[in-house]
This record gives structure tokens, sequence and C-alpha cells, in this order.
């Protein structure tokens, strides 16, 4: 009796270390509310970009997001979060670090505010600091950019400046619609630490500020909360489409930052997440949005589906994580 109880204890632990090993290492990301996940419950569309990032990566990889709302470098390390990231990373894991919004905010001496140059990138090298004495990789990032460009004006009010002033430089900036910088040197300052701790460093401001130039000022606010509500003036949270393009580039510069990274990185067509971690919020909706006769792979990671309805023509072919179910 005591050899069986034996054997199967054995069996218990056995399975136990082999669930956790199915887990290649943790990305861990600690940053504010651009990156961290949402409650979709009362939250509605908003998500931040480090909520989709599961969906670009193979499930051995665990991403675990313990990025928080309203959150600065001084604060995150001030409430204890840091402290908990630091006491469960490991080995082999990475720690993607990304702040700014809030640290720009305020003066000295409130409980966010920091200083570009100073302290800002003291806490920045402490977070790296401690990731590396944890045998983990540090991935610095600049804070993503906000949606908000230069007005427009007509071409009347530009030859009347020149004639009031003898010149239309300023306005003629005004006139271009480009994208605003709103971070300064909280964009700058976090490359010039991680080259000064010799660590990967990714161009999240620059990589978001070329999308949203591409897009221009009216199709860039799909990707934020100004189009999810009437009169919204938020230009800085993401939609479920927005957190999905940013994850999207950010996973592949990742990627080039950290090349051991790349036989890890996917880019699925859909991703469907009944929690909101995908672009989808159902099965069917990804279907239906397949378009025929073309080849689509549907990454489900997480929920149970009944047998979806598929239209003729359509070819697909499902990636199904452990916590999914399709019928």
């Amino acid at each position: 009796m005591r050899k069986f109880i034996t054997i199967i204890t054995m069996s218990i632990i056995t399975l136990i270390m082999m669930t956790s090993s199915n887990k290649a290492f943790t990305i861990y990301l600690i940053g504010d509310s651009t990156m961290a996940n949402k409650n979709i419950e009362k939250e509605g569309r908003e998500r931040g970009w480090g909520m989709a990032l599961q969906g670009f990566f193979a499930e051995e990889v665990y991403i675990d997001n313990r990025a928080l709302n309203g959150r600065s470098t001084k604060s995150f390390i001030e409430e204890g979060h840091w402290q908990k990231v630091l006491d469960d990373i490991k080995p082999g894991d990475y720690l993607v670090i990304q702040f700014g919004h809030n640290d720009e905010k305020g003066k000295v001496g409130d409980k966010r505010h920091t200083i570009a140059g100073l302290t800002f990138d003291d806490n920045i090298r402490t977070f790296c600091r401690g990731a590396l004495g944890k045998g983990a990789t540090p991935i610095v990032m600049n804070p993503v950019v906000r949606c908000e460009f230069t007005k427009r004006i007509d071409r009347e009010t530009v030859n009347e400046a020149r004639a009031r002033k003898g010149s239309a430089d300023d306005v003629d900036i005004e006139n271009s619609e480009k994208l605003k910088d709103t971070h300064g040197a909280y964009a700058v300052t976090p490359k010039y630490v991680a080259r000064e701790l010799r660590v990967p460093f990714v161009d999240a401001t620059g990589i978001t500020a070329d999308l949203e130039s591409r897009l221009g000022p009216t199709n860039a606010k799909l990707l934020h909360m100004l189009s999810a509500a009437k009169n919204s003036k938020d230009n800085t949270h993401y939609t479920e489409y927005g957190a999905h393009r940013v994850a999207e580039l950010l996973v592949d510069a990742m990627a080039e930052a950290c090349p051991q990274l790349k036989p890890y990185v996917r880019h699925y067509d859909f991703i469907v997440s009944a929690k909101g971690f995908g672009n989808y919020m159902t099965l069917q909706a990804a279907i239906n949005n397949v378009p025929i006769y073309a080849k689509s792979t549907i990454c489900v990671l997480d929920g149970e589906w009944k047998e979806p309805k598929i239209t003729s023509g359509k070819k697909i072919k499902y990636v199904k994580f452990s916590g999914a179910k399709v019928e």
C-alpha cells in the first residue's frame, strides 16, 4: 500500500514538472496603461498593447504582463510592484521595460514624477540591473506615442501670416499635419541607458510614430479610444485594433533586438480570445472576416467554442492553445 502511494505521489510530481516544463521561458512586462492588461467588462474596448502580445508568440512562451494603469518608474518601485517581479523572474526569462507617460507628469516631489536624464534613468537602471542579476534579459523600450497631430490650416491663412510677419515658417510647420512629440527627453534617454548597460533597446516611440504618421490624423484615431466613444478625447490608450497593430510591430522589433526570440515569434491572420487578448472576441467573428479562397490561420488563445459556420471556399487552419476548445 505504501509503495502504491509512493508511486502515485511520484506520478503527481512528474505531472507537475511536465506541466511547468511546457513553458520555455517567461516574458515579463512592466510599464503603464498603454501596455497593461484591461478589465474588458469595465473598460470596454480599451487594451494595452502588452495584452495582445501572447498571440504573437508560440504557446511555450508565457507573457506575464505586470504593467499597471497610472504607474511611473517611481510609483512602480515605491508601491512594491517591482519587488514582486524581481522575486519571480528566473534565469532565461525576459523583462520588457516601458515607462514615460506618467513619469513626465506633475512636478518634483509628486508620487509619480521623475526627471529624464536623472531619476527616470536611474529607475530604468534599477530594473535592468535587477533582471541581469537574476540571469534574465532586460529589453528597454521608450514610450509609445500619443495620437496628437498639428492642426491643418488653409493656404489663405498662410499667406496672411506671410504678409504680416514676412515669414510663414511657423505656420508652414503647423500646416504639415505632423505628429507632435509629446514625450521629449523621456523618449530619448532610455536608449542611452540601454547603451550604457549594453542591453537590448526597442525604439517604440519611433515605431509607433511611423505607424501613426503613415495612417494620418484621421485613420490613426482608429488605433485609439478616440474612435471608440463619441466625444472621446483619449488619444493615448488603444482599442483592440490599436493594441494588435502595435504589438505586431513591437514583437518583430523585440526579435531583432534579441535574435534568440525569433524562433518563438508567430504572425497569425486572426487571433481569438474571449478574454480580450486577441483582435477578435469570438471565433465566428474571426471566421466571418476570413477572405474566400485565401489560406488563413486562426489562433484560438482561450474559450470554448461550438462548431462555427464556415462559408464555402474559406480555407482555415486552426492553432489552438491548451486553454481553448473548439467542438
